[in-house]
């Protein structure tokens, strides 16, 4: 069983990473022209938060009726559902640049939370899509111990998920701290 854990495991993490570092740079990049103009960004916040406001999982059938598998399927929502949070965030997080004079520790503190809520977002959703179309992932071993009865396997899968999903915020917290840190101590050395 340990081997397979593992390959779920891999499993899970693959989907929300094919998904979630795509949508992340390309929102982002959406994100910061929708942040440094203020009347596209009055617009287009209140239509992106349209796509933003429908949860992921609902795009499911759609997915699936269109690759007609369940990995692609899975990235695709996992890349819409991390699009819309990263563009709505990262554009904030500009707007909040703009009005704090410049401020890069604002803009960093905004793309990196961007990037967090976009990671919590995508994981949830590997997890949620795992457990209803599977055959592979944390979140299908977690379904398939409910079925069999096996608690002591539902634990182990929410440790790892929790776990896991501990890891990448800390990362994110961690490297946010590490460029603010270089941002200040490039402006002191000017």
């Amino acid at each position: 069983m340990e081997q397979t854990i593992f390959l779920d495991f891999l499993a899970s993490l693959q989907k929300l990473f094919v998904g979630y570092i795509p949508a992340a740079v390309l929102g982002s990049f959406i994100g910061y022209f929708v942040g440094i103009n203020s009347t596209l960004y009055q617009i287009l916040r209140r239509i992106f938060q349209i796509p933003n406001s429908i949860p992921p999982v609902a795009l499911l059938p759609i997915a699936l009726s269109i690759f007609q598998d369940g990995e692609p399927a899975t990235i695709i929502v996992v890349f819409f559902a991390t699009l819309w949070t990263m563009i709505i965030n990262v554009a904030i997080g500009l707007q909040h640049f703009k009005r704090q004079n410049n401020n890069f520790r604002a803009a960093i503190f905004h793309v990196f939370h961007a990037m967090k809520v976009g990671i919590w977002v995508a994981w949830f959703t590997v997890i949620a899509i795992e457990m209803l179309i599977g055959p592979r992932g944390l979140g299908f071993m977690i379904w398939e111990a409910y079925k069999a009865g096996n608690a002591n396997y539902i634990l182990q899968a929410l440790i790892y998920i929790g776990i896991i999903g501990l890891l990448l915020d800390q990362f994110l917290d961690f490297m946010g701290a590490l460029l603010v840190k270089m941002v200040s101590e490039s402006k002191k050395s000017v």
